[in-house]
């Protein structure tokens, strides 16, 4: 699966009615509550990856990315935006990107 696929999975599922679909209970308690969850699956995966659990960590990064997805829809910005943003970055250093941000 793609990461364009996955934002179609959330788009479907945030069509569906809130008590038949997680994902659009979910967005309709709102962006903060989209976002809060997103931080949470973060840290799992952070928790994970220190305990070298492969297979965890595995799972939790899937949380990651579908609950990136979905906070990003709570807040209108379309995955193509960020991979825009990551194209725009592409052959310059992570060093030098930092800079630019903070200069």
């Amino acid at each position: 699966m793609t990461l364009e696929e996955l934002e179609r999975v959330v788009a479907a599922r945030a069509e569906a009615s809130p008590d038949e679909s997680w994902t659009a209970k979910l967005l309709t308690k709102g962006p903060e509550k989209c976002a809060e969850k997103f931080g949470e699956e973060a840290v799992e995966a952070i928790i994970e990856a220190v305990k070298n659990d492969r297979a965890r960590l595995t799972s939790e990064a899937a949380d990651v990315l579908f609950h990136l997805l979905v906070m990003l829809r709570a807040r209108d910005v379309p995955l193509s935006e960020v991979m825009d943003e990551l194209a725009r970055r592409q052959g310059t250093s992570g060093i030098a990107e930092k800079a630019a941000r903070q200069g």
